[in-house]
C-alpha cells in the first residue's frame, strides 16, 4: 500500500513539476519578429490553446487549457492579439484575459472627402479603396439622422482611430458614423438650427474645404449663408473639384474650363447648396455652419498667406483679386515660368 501511495505522489510531483514548467517558462521557440493570433468570438479555451500552440505562443495546450478552465470566471477576449516578446503561460492568459487587443492608429484629416479616406486607408493597408467606397456610397446607415443622403459624404467624422490590422470597411465606416453622431449630439445649436442635418453638413462641409484658419470659419459661413440669402451662386471650387472627381474627371489640376461642368455639385452652374456634402468637416466647420457669424461680407479672395481676404462689394472684391494677383506675381518673380492664374479662385464670388 505504501508502495502505491509512494509511486502516486512521485507521478503527482512529476505532473506538478511539468506544469509549473509548462506554465511558467517563456516558450523559446518564438519568432523574432513577434506573432499575431486571432483569437474568434465564441471560441472555447480549447479552441484558443491550440490557436497559441499553434503559432508557438505557448509551450502545451494541455497546460493553457487547464489553467483557462481553473480561472473560468476571467473569460478569453475575442480579438487579434500581438505577441512581441516571449511570455509564459500565465503572461499569455493576463493578456487575452484583459483584452490586450491589438490596434493600430490611422488619423483622418479634417476635410477629407471619402475618395481620400479611401485612399488613405488602402495606403495604410486597413482594407481596400473599393471596399470603402461601396459601403461609403449607401447612405442607408445614417439615414435616420438624415433622410436625404445620397452617400454617406460629410458623416465619415475626420478623427483618430484605433483599428485592427484588417478591419471590415463596413466596421470602419460604423465607426466613424458613430463618431460622428457623438459630435452631432454634443453641439447646442443643433436642434435649434432650423435647417436639415443635410444642409449643416454639407454647408460646414464647403467652410472646412475654402479654408483651415477656424477663426475664419464663421465668417466664411456668413458669407455663404448671405449668398444664399440673396439668390447668389456660391461659385464655391471645391464643389468643382467634387464634381469632378464623382466623374472620375479630376487630376489634381482646377481649370478655367472645369467651371463648366454640368453637375448638380457645381456651384457655379447651380445656385444654392449642393444636393450634398463634398467632402467631411470637423467640429469648429459644424459650428460654424450651425451659427454663421452675422457680417455683411458677400466675397473673399485667399490673401497669399494662408488665409482670406473679405469683402462686402464686388468692386472692393476686385481690387482684392487685383492685389492677390500682384502679390503671386512678386512670389514667383524668380521663377521661369509664369505664375497660375488664380482666376477661379479670385471671380468665384462674384453674383451671377
Amino acid at each position: 500500500m505504501r508502495r502505491v501511495i509512494l509511486i502516486l505522489l512521485v507521478v503527482l510531483a512529476l505532473i506538478a513539476g511539468w506544469l509549473a514548467y509548462a506554465l511558467y517558462t517563456p516558450f523559446q521557440a518564438f519568432r523574432k519578429e513577434g506573432i499575431f493570433v486571432e483569437v474568434p468570438r465564441g471560441a472555447s479555451s480549447r479552441t484558443i490553446a491550440r490557436l497559441l500552440q499553434q503559432n508557438g505562443v505557448i509551450r502545451s495546450r494541455v497546460a493553457f487549457e487547464l489553467l483557462a478552465r481553473w480561472k473560468s470566471r476571467q473569460p478569453l477576449q475575442a480579438g487579434e492579439y500581438f505577441f512581441d516578446r516571449p511570455r509564459n503561460a500565465i503572461g499569455v492568459f493576463r493578456w487575452i484575459a484583459d483584452g490586450h487587443v491589438y490596434f493600430r492608429t490611422v488619423t483622418i484629416p479634417e476635410g477629407y472627402n471619402m475618395f481620400q479616406i479611401a485612399g488613405l486607408l488602402e495606403k495604410e493597408g486597413f482594407t481596400s479603396r473599393d471596399e470603402f467606397l461601396a459601403v461609403a456610397r449607401d447612405p442607408e446607415p445614417i439615414r435616420d439622422l438624415a433622410p436625404g443622403a445620397r452617400t454617406l459624404e460629410g458623416f465619415l467624422f475626420p478623427a483618430s482611430y484605433q483599428l485592427p490590422r484588417h478591419p471590415a470597411a463596413r466596421d470602419v465606416v460604423e465607426i466613424m458614423l458613430q463618431r460622428f453622431r457623438e459630435a452631432w449630439a454634443a453641439l447646442p445649436e443643433a436642434e435649434r438650427s432650423g435647417r436639415s442635418v443635410e444642409q449643416v453638413v454639407a454647408l460646414a462641409s464647403l467652410v472646412e474645404k475654402e479654408t483651415a484658419q477656424p477663426d475664419e470659419r464663421p465668417v466664411v459661413a456668413g458669407v455663404f449663408a448671405n449668398r444664399l440669402k440673396r439668390g447668389m451662386a456660391l461659385q464655391c471650387d471645391p464643389t468643382v473639384i467634387y464634381a469632378l472627381e464623382l466623374a472620375g474627371r479630376y487630376n489634381g489640376n482646377l481649370l478655367l474650363r472645369d467651371l463648366r461642368i454640368n453637375s448638380p455639385y457645381n456651384t457655379y452652374r447651380y445656385a444654392g447648396l449642393p444636393p450634398g456634402p463634398i467632402a467631411n468637416p470637423g467640429e469648429s466647420s459644424l459650428r460654424a455652419a450651425l451659427a454663421p457669424a452675422a457680417v455683411d461680407y458677400f466675397y473673399f479672395v485667399a490673401d497669399g498667406e494662408g488665409g482670406h481676404v473679405f469683402s462686402h462689394t464686388l468692386r472692393e472684391h476686385n481690387r482684392n483679386v487685383a492685389l492677390y494677383r500682384r502679390k503671386l506675381a512678386q512670389n514667383h518673380s524668380a521663377v521661369a515660368d509664369p505664375p497660375p492664374a488664380p482666376s477661379h479662385r479670385a471671380a468665384k464670388k462674384r453674383p451671377r
